[in-house]
């Protein structure tokens, strides 16, 4: 191997970490800027919890877990922020870590391609509503243990539910690519 292929090498995970954050930090600011406009009884789309998915599915679950807690840390300090931080941190969090042990198991179970395979378009859709039930339960549940959320939780989370998996194939293939074109 040349000495430019090594440093092209070793520079692609940095790139994909770069792309990554820059992909959380957009959709963050999208969900709390022009999300709003699209809620539906004070609930917007989830579009870091729908980026989260997609490393985690491209990534594994080490990958989700740490793009989950960075989204999540993220969402619950910027304004206008008005529950207790940690929330979504602890929320997307385990979604990334759900949803890389699904990549981890549908690559495990029959793809021979070195471990750069993806789970199927059904698997990826089985697993944005459940990551999406699992992590608006969490903020919700954790919301009512501290007091800061109303009783209405059913509603919530079929309408947050309903959201991800109305945009998940729209976003999520999308997301796929370009965080493929992070490895070259």
């Amino acid at each position: 191997m040349s000495e430019m292929e090594g440093r092209a090498s070793s520079a692609a995970p940095v790139l994909r970490n770069v792309l990554v954050g820059m992909l959380v930090v957009i959709a963050v600011v999208l969900q709390l800027s022009v999300a709003p406009a699209f809620a539906i009884r004070g609930i917007t789309p989830d579009l870091a919890l729908l980026v989260v998915l997609a490393v985690a599915l491209s990534r594994g679950g080490q990958a989700g877990l740490v793009t989950g807690f960075a989204a999540g840390v993220l969402l619950d300090l910027a304004p206008p922020a008005d529950h207790t931080a940690g929330r979504w941190a602890l929320a997307l969090l385990i979604v990334g870590y759900v949803a890389g042990r699904v990549r981890e198991g549908s690559i495990g179970e029959g793809s021979s391609h070195g471990g750069q395979g993806r789970p199927n378009a059904m698997t990826v859709m089985a697993t944005v509503a459940t990551c999406a039930f699992i992590g608006v339960s969490i903020f919700a549940v954790s919301g009512l243990i501290l007091g800061e959320a109303p009783l209405t939780l059913l509603p919530t989370v079929a309408i947050s539910v309903g959201y991800d998996l109305l945009l998940a194939p729209l976003l999520i293939p999308a997301l796929l690519w370009l965080i493929g074109k992070g490895d070259v």
